[in-house]
């Protein structure tokens, strides 16, 4: 008997949570999202050791942060917590140019190098630059499809933030677009090295 009661009353609150959880999605938004490149710096460095088969290479930094701005709104059983406002930091923040210590400083060889490496940072940058409507569909896609989350104490409301915010970067359409724009990076960077071909060294012979 007690068994069955309990049943009941699982029951009964299950009930209650989803009609609490479907009151919530009259309350869903269509978020706003906005693109925010960083700025970028570049440090050129000349690591001790020889560097085996390259003459440079350029170690590129990149960031996806989000900020998000949500909608709390009290509704007689809890508070639905629904997702306003993304504010996604998409792009490279450092560059790390190493140039091979068998070139000195401001020498042809040197220069040529670092000129080199400077193409790979444009072919870097142009990934973002190019792709921008793609991060912008696939994010407001992502951020559209989330439905708000409710929470009967007001203590659990940031939890549901928490909880929307990891929801925006583990979408499938964002996660994809990290691999779009991964595979976007190796083309750009193979299609400079094989349209220079070491030309820029062979300029100083």
């Amino acid at each position: 008997m007690n068994k069955f009661l309990f049943f009941i009353f699982t029951f009964f609150c299950s009930v209650c949570a989803s009609n609490a959880m479907d009151d919530c999605l009259g309350y869903k938004l269509n978020p706003n999202v906005n693109i925010i490149v960083p700025n970028w710096q570049k440090q050129v460095v000349q690591p001790l050791k020889k560097m085996d088969v390259l003459h440079g290479d350029v170690i590129a930094t990149m960031v996806d942060n989000y900020e998000i701005t949500t909608d709390i709104t009290s509704i007689e059983d809890g508070f639905c917590v629904s997702l306003k406002n993304v504010d996604a930091v998409i792009g490279y923040t450092d560059f790390l140019v190493q140039i091979d210590i068998s070139y000195k400083p401001n020498t042809c060889q040197y220069n040529a190098i670092l000129s080199h490496e400077d193409e790979h940072i444009r072919a870097y940058l142009s990934v973002i630059d190019d792709n921008m409507n793609l991060l912008k569909q696939s994010l407001s896609s992502a951020a559209n499809s989330i439905t708000p989350i409710f929470v009967k104490n007001q203590s659990d409301i940031e939890y549901a933030i928490d909880k929307l915010n990891d929801e925006i970067q583990t979408h499938p359409d964002v996660i994809l677009l990290k691999q779009q724009l991964k595979a976007e990076e190796e083309i750009r960077n193979k299609r400079v090295d094989q349209n220079d071909n070491n030309n820029h060294l062979k300029s100083c012979i």
